[in-house]
């Protein structure tokens, strides 16, 4: 039975505000997709923005992590006025 997408692997990247154009300075694998969003909404950077690639090879934004990760860390999204 395969497991559910919450306790497979996954990959955090993290970009640092204007540094984003270069690349992620941080790319880390986690054992479940639960502990990368964790580390995600621990993230003590402002200006950090995490981005998710599953197993499977999803994509999941900053936006998806604000509205999904443990602790609802509204510092991911920007808004504009």
């Amino acid at each position: 039975m395969p497991l559910p997408q919450m306790e497979r692997p996954a990959e955090l990247m993290v970009w640092h505000g204007a540094q984003a154009a270069p690349g992620p300075r941080e790319v880390r694998r986690f054992p479940t997709l639960r502990a990368a969003l964790a580390a995600a909404a621990s993230a003590d950077d402002p200006d950090a923005l995490p981005w998710i690639v599953t197993e499977d090879g999803d994509v999941l934004s900053p936006h998806w992590i604000d509205g999904h990760a443990p602790r609802r860390a509204t510092r991911w999204v920007r808004l504009s006025s």
